[in-house]
């Protein structure tokens, strides 16, 4: 009995691994039909089984803990560029994934002590479950909702666009049922089971030639050309620059190399998150000896760089992406709001402190918070250009990275060196992609040592860079869409999505011989 026990522990965890194949980079999407039909039929068995529902709590947590220690090992790879960290890496390679695994744990819990008599209805019910806590998984707290079941499908744009309407965290609800549902084929007790399967293949059918409609459309559409690029730069600089007292001198003579400025041309260019080692906002301009020579009154600067204020008798520090002319003289700035624990902002900071910890990026102290994100006007020459900031990690959030969608195009600024060369480096450029979709927008992404993209309203990447690579690329031309269902609403059309899916559990619980 004992044996059987713990065959099935690793067994749940190696379906949760497993899992993690259908994500970026693999995509390797068909497996979930596999893994996440093998779980329920696990469950739906061992409800019958087990008077102890506590145990159910067990079963999700070690799903969840072999899906999150396969595809975020790379967390702990941010801990070995710091001395002071080092000891860390094995408590984070194990209690990140051991948290987010709670998550997971409670979804089952509650799926058993709520269960139906029904086939039918418990199925929705477990995918409603699931869909859910994982809504709250990026949303309390700071959220992280990193590698949603979703981001299977970031490869197949044309199933993908459907997320212009219903959002990512409807999409993930709609996934957990699909991946699900030929388990409920193998648990059929009539012909009402199949037809449920059938209707959710039918779905994605439709979602696929809905996609495949948009981007025909979007192609047919004409062609703006500006007076003026947007230049994303691409930077390969180590990441050591923040330990080892790198001259901010050298850094920035690379960057302007790589810009490679046209004094006849109007360009607004984009440089990386924190890429300038050692200088402040206010500090910049006394580098301008570096710029007067390459840049001129047709030139403007948007560079993700650190602000330092004093607010009565404490000081204060913001990660910004500021916007300066050929001057340096600064035109605005907007400081980063969503900040990452541990790598930005300490949680406890006075207790943790003392034991020597600190943020993983700054040496000095927490980063604070923004008041509040907006997008700015870039006025220059003939024309002004309207953006939306997001500054690294503030790019993984669906429906609440804007309130308000009258903007041009979502600046995305980025130091991806902390992923290393893992797998983290293509699952955070993903979300790039589906915030594309969800918003109807161009997203430009500038990073230091990941990948630099122009990405279109449709989530194709027009234009790129790749990872561990210097360059630019431009943005010149546009193609312009309407502005989409979810882009007005956000996740309110998640509650109603939510809301029918009740429906259907309360429906199939009434039906008589089911």
């Amino acid at each position: 009995m004992n044996k059987k026990f713990y065959i099935e522990l690793i067994f749940l965890i190696i379906l949760g691994a497993l899992s993690s194949l259908s994500l970026p980079p693999f995509n390797y999407f068909l497996i979930n039909f596999l893994t996440f039909s093998l779980f329920y039929i696990f469950l739906i068995k061992k409800y019958h089984s087990k008077k102890n529902k506590k145990i159910y709590f067990l079963y999700g947590w070690l799903f969840g803990f072999g899906y999150f220690l396969s595809n975020l090992y790379w967390i702990s790879i941010s801990l070995a560029f710091d001395e002071n960290f080092k000891f860390l890496i094995p408590l984070a390679t194990i209690i990140v994934p051991g948290f987010l695994a709670l998550f997971y744990a409670l979804a089952v819990y509650l799926f058993v002590i709520i269960k139906t008599k029904k086939n039918l209805s418990s199925f929705f019910l477990f995918s409603l479950i699931f869909g859910i806590i994982e809504y709250l998984r990026g949303s309390i707290f700071t959220g992280f909702p990193w590698n949603l079941i979703a981001y299977s499908f970031s490869n197949e744009l044309e199933i993908l666009n459907i997320i212009s309407i219903v959002g990512t965290y409807s999409f993930n609800l709609f996934c957990i049922s699909l991946f699900t549902s030929p388990s409920i084929f193998i648990l059929k007790e009539n012909k009402k089971e199949i037809i449920v399967c059938m209707t959710f293949l039918l779905a994605i059918i439709s979602f696929y030639f809905f996609g495949s409609q948009n981007l025909e459309k979007f192609y047919k559409e004409e062609v703006n050309k500006h007076d003026y690029k947007i230049r994303l730069i691409a930077s390969n600089i180590g990441i050591d620059r923040f330990y080892n007292n790198i001259d901010p001198i050298s850094a920035i003579e690379d960057l302007i190399k790589i810009s490679s400025p046209q004094k006849n041309e109007n360009i607004i260019f984009i440089w990386p998150e924190g890429i300038v080692p050692g200088i402040l906002q206010d500090q910049l301009k006394e580098y301008k000896w570096l710029f007067q020579n390459k840049f001129n009154e047709k030139h403007l600067f948007g560079i993700g760089i650190n602000i330092k204020e004093k607010e009565n008798q404490s000081i204060k520090y913001f990660n910004s992406f500021s916007i300066y002319d050929h001057n340096l003289n600064l035109i605005n700035s907007y400081k980063k709001i969503d900040l990452v624990p541990f790598g930005e902002f300490l949680p406890m900071e006075n207790i943790l402190k003392i034991i020597g910890l600190k943020s993983i990026t700054n040496n000095y102290q927490s980063y604070s918070k923004g008041e509040e994100r907006d997008f700015f006007k870039i006025n220059y020459g003939n024309f002004s250009i309207k953006i939306l900031p997001l500054i690294c990690y503030e790019i993984i959030y669906s429906g609440k990275i804007f309130k308000n969608n009258r903007f041009d195009y979502i600046i995305n600024i980025s130091e991806d060196g902390w992923f290393g060369k893992s797998i983290g480096l293509e699952q955070h450029f993903t979300h790039s992609i589906f915030r594309a979709i969800e918003s109807g927008k161009y997203v430009l992404r500038s990073s230091n040592n990941g990948k630099t993209a122009i990405i279109n309203p449709l989530g194709v990447v027009e234009k790129q860079v790749d990872y561990n690579k210097s360059g630019y690329i431009d943005l010149n031309e546009t193609r312009k869409i309407k502005s989409t269902l979810f882009a007005g609403y956000g996740n309110i059309i998640f509650v109603f999505i939510i809301l029918m899916y009740i429906f259907l559990i309360f429906s199939f619980n009434k039906v008589k011989n089911e």
